[in-house]
């Protein structure tokens, strides 16, 4: 039996100053970084009002269960601890989008459906 390849990441934004983290957990990480890109300024969403879109840590899964778990895990702890985990694996907080999507902005929006 045919069996796909699922990739899942729990990730951390954070906004330009760096003052605010964002964490999440998506099937497809490029796409879900375009969106926060997109929805910046928007005061409907979390990511928007605090313009949460550098993406600076993320773990990769195959289970989504296990995704979800670590994410909510992440999401109860405090931010000092959140530091430290970004620190540890990107000391200086910098931005991974353009690794990630290959060029950063993106100008030609990717739109997930």
């Amino acid at each position: 039996m045919y069996q796909k390849n699922h990739h899942y990441s729990v990730y951390f934004l954070t906004n330009p100053s760096r003052s605010t983290i964002y964490t999440g957990v998506t099937n497809d990480i490029s796409a879900r970084l375009v969106e926060h890109w997109k929805n910046r300024n928007n005061p409907k969403t979390f990511s928007g009002k605090y313009h949460c879109y550098d993406l600076v840590y993320r773990e990769e899964f195959r289970n989504i269960e296990d995704a979800i778990a670590r994410e909510k895990q992440i999401k109860g702890w405090r931010r000092s601890k959140k530091n430290a985990l970004i620190e540890k694996v990107n000391p200086g907080w910098v931005s991974l989008n353009q690794l990630i999507c290959g060029k950063w902005p993106p100008f030609d929006l990717i739109e997930r459906y």
